[in-house]
């Protein structure tokens, strides 16, 4: 059986914002609704960490400790699940940077997952649905409007968690395919 290739929204909290942060918990959520997170219990060599960084997400070492999975496990389940899906995140230089550090804190290769823009998944999922109704200037124009529309629309304020990061995330995405539906249904 083959398996359907997926856009998929995922997030990272970290021990803090150093060159030397860990990630501490991630999650993420399938086009489908699908999600799943987990809390990451750090590796031996993971020391950093940032007072006020736990200040904002609220997780704390004795946490991590007592419910986070092994850090090689997570690293595993992410491969099994999310390989051959299409991953975005807000952030993905910092979620980047994070999946990496964890990927090879498991021994697997740094790029065995590759993260895109967010942005990226909504202008596609825009494009899609309104490029039998516009073309060149004017599609890139509904396009970015839609987008700028979805993005600015927030649930509340970050919760500086993974999975309803991830979910707002999944969330714009869904904005937009329904705006850009709009949009094309009002030609009709």
């Amino acid at each position: 059986m083959q398996t359907v290739r997926m856009k998929v929204f995922l997030d990272f909290e970290a021990s803090s914002l150093a060159d030397r942060s860990h990630p501490i918990e991630v999650a993420w959520v399938f086009q489908n609704g699908r999600q799943e997170a987990h809390l990451i219990a750090p590796a031996p060599h993971w020391t950093d960490w940032d007072d006020q960084a736990e200040a904002i997400h609220g997780i704390s070492r004795e946490m991590l400790a007592a419910q986070g999975d092994p850090h090689d496990e997570v690293a595993r389940r992410m491969v099994e699940v999310l390989d051959g899906h299409q991953l975005f995140a807000s952030a993905p230089s910092w979620d980047g940077k994070w999946l990496s550090a964890l990927l090879r804190s498991a021994g697997i290769p740094r790029h065995a997952l590759r993260l895109r823009d967010t942005d990226e998944a909504l202008r596609e999922a825009a494009s899609e649905i309104l490029s039998p109704a516009f073309s060149g200037p004017r599609l890139a124009t509904e396009v970015h409007n839609i987008v700028t529309r979805a993005a600015a629309v927030k649930a509340g304020a970050s919760s500086h968690r993974a999975l309803p990061d991830a979910l707002d995330e999944y969330q714009k995405w869904l904005r937009t395919r329904e705006a850009a539906r709009a949009v094309f249904s009002a030609l009709s």
